[in-house]
C-alpha cells in the first residue's frame, strides 16, 4: 500500500494564514503586551500621554485589524484586492499619512509575506502589479513627507524587493519542478509504450511465422499427406491459442482499473524466460527450422528482466530465421557465467536472416533496445561466408551472482 505524505506546517497553513498571524504578532501582540499608551508610542514612533488621541489610535487600530484580517482571507482568491487592503492597514495602524509619522519595516512583514506567496503563485503580470502597489504607497510616504526620517520606509522598501525575489525564485523553482516532472512522465509514458510494442511484436511475430509456415505445408500436402497437413493445422491452432491467451493476458491487465489510491498497481504475470527455450525449439522444428540448443556453464536462476528478455531475443532472431532466411536450421548457444550471460543465434542461410530484408526492421530495434535497457551488448550482422548472427551480453547484478 502506498504510504500517504503529509505536506509539511509551511504548505498545511495556507498563506492567508501565515499574513493574518503576522499581523496580529507585529500589531495586535505589542498593544495588549505593553499597554495603550505605550503601543501608540510604539506604532507611531512618539510619546503618548494618554489624551483624546491615544482614543482616536485605539479606534485606528481596530479598524486596520478588521481590514488586514479581509486581506488576508482574500489572499487566495483575490491577490491583488488583498495585497492592498494588507498595505492600507499598516499604513491606517501608523496613523496614515501625518507628518513626521513613520513606517517600520516590521509594519509591513504580513505585506511582504502576501507579496511573497502572490509572485510564488501567480502570474508574473500579477506578482508586479502587486510590488507595484506595495512599492508604491512606501515611495510616495518618503515623497509626500519629505522632512521625516525616511531610513525606515527606505529599509521596508528593501524588504518588499527581497520577498519578490524569494516569491520570484520560488515561482521558477515550481515551473521547473512541474517542467521535469511532465518530461519524466512523457519518458515513462514512452518507455511503456516501446515495452508494450516489443511485447506484442515478439509475441506475435513468431506465432505468425510458425502460422505461415504450416498453412503453406499444409495447402501443399493436403491432398497427398491428409495425416501431415492434419498435424501442421494442429500446430496452428496450438500456436494461435498460446498468443491469443498471452494477449488476453496483456490486455486484461492493462485494463485493469486501480480500486483507489492506496491500492497496489496490477502486476503483469511472469513472461517466458530461458526455461521456455527448449519448448520453443520443438514448435519451431515443427515449422520445418531445427533449433539446435546448447547450453554452457551453470543453468541457474536470473533475475525476471534478463531471463525473460533473453528468451524474447532468442524467439524473435529464430523467427526471423523462419521467415528470412533460406535454411532448415539455426543454432542457439546460451552461455551463463558468473558476471553475464551472453546468447548467439546463428543460421547459414543463403538470404540475411534479419527484419531489414523484407520486412520493418522492428525486431532487430527491439532486441537492441532490450539489451540496451540492460546496459549490455548487443550486435547483429551477415557473415563473411554466408548467413547470419545475433549476439548479446547480458550482464548479472552482483547481488544474484
Amino acid at each position: 500500500m502506498y504510504a500517504k505524505m503529509s505536506l509539511p506546517l509551511l504548505k498545511r497553513v495556507p498563506p492567508g494564514g501565515w499574513t493574518a498571524l503576522t499581523w496580529l504578532v507585529v500589531t495586535i501582540y505589542p498593544t495588549l503586551l505593553i499597554g495603550q499608551d505605550g503601543a501608540v508610542a510604539w506604532l507611531d514612533g512618539t510619546a503618548s500621554t494618554g489624551h483624546s488621541a491615544a482614543d482616536r489610535d485605539w479606534g485606528l487600530l481596530t479598524l486596520a485589524a478588521l481590514i488586514a484580517l479581509a486581506g488576508s482571507a482574500l489572499l487566495s482568491w483575490r491577490p491583488l484586492l488583498s495585497i492592498t487592503l494588507l498595505t492600507l492597514a499598516t499604513v491606517i495602524a501608523n496613523s496614515g499619512w501625518e507628518f513626521g509619522s513613520q513606517f517600520p519595516p516590521l509594519h509591513f512583514l504580513p505585506a511582504d509575506i502576501a507579496l511573497c506567496a502572490i509572485t510564488a503563485t501567480r502570474s508574473q503580470r500579477t506578482s508586479r502589479i502587486a510590488g507595484a502597489i506595495l512599492v508604491f504607497v512606501l515611495a510616495s510616504h518618503v515623497i509626500m513627507v519629505p522632512r521625516t526620517d525616511t531610513s525606515e520606509a527606505q529599509g521596508a522598501i528593501l524588504l518588499a524587493v527581497i520577498a519578490w525575489l524569494i516569491g520570484r525564485s520560488a515561482h521558477q523553482s515550481r515551473i521547473h519542478a512541474e517542467q521535469l516532472g511532465a518530461q519524466a512522465a512523457a519518458r515513462a509514458v514512452t518507455a511503456e509504450r516501446l515495452r508494450i510494442a516489443r511485447e506484442l511484436h515478439d509475441m506475435v511475430a513468431h506465432t505468425m511465422g510458425i502460422v505461415a509456415l504450416q498453412s503453406g505445408a499444409a495447402r501443399r500436402v493436403i491432398e497427398t499427406q491428409p495425416t501431415r497437413a492434419r498435424d501442421a493445422l494442429g500446430e496452428i491452432e496450438t500456436a494461435s491459442r498460446e498468443t491469443l491467451s498471452g494477449l488476453r493476458r496483456m490486455l486484461g491487465a492493462l485494463r485493469q482499473p486501480e480500486a483507489g489510491a492506496d491500492a497496489e498497481p496490477a502486476l503483469l504475470e511472469p513472461g517466458p524466460g530461458l526455461a521456455n527455450v527448449d519448448g520453443l525449439a520443438a514448435t519451431t522444428a515443427a515449422a520445418g527450422v531445427a533449433v539446435d540448443v546448447r547450453w554452457h556453464g551453470e543453468r541457474r536462476q536470473l533475475p525476471p528482466e534478463i531471463d525473460m528478455s533473453a528468451f524474447r531475443i532468442i524467439q524473435e532472431a529464430v523467427t526471423n530465421v523462419v521467415r528470412h532466411a533460406n535454411t532448415r536450421s539455426c543454432q542457439v548457444s546460451i552461455d551463463c557465467q558468473d558476471a553475464e550471460l551472453s546468447i548467439e543465434i546463428f543460421n547459414d542461410g543463403h538470404r540475411p536472416a534479419h527484419t531489414g530484408a523484407t520486412g520493418s526492421g522492428l525486431g532487430l530495434l527491439g532486441m537492441r533496445e532490450r539489451v540496451d535497457l540492460l546496459h549490455g551488448d548487443f550486435s547483429a550482422g551477415p557473415l563473411p561466408q554466408g548467413g547470419f548472427r545475433v549476439t548479446a551480453r547480458l550482464p548479472v547484478p552482483a547481488g544474484v551472482r
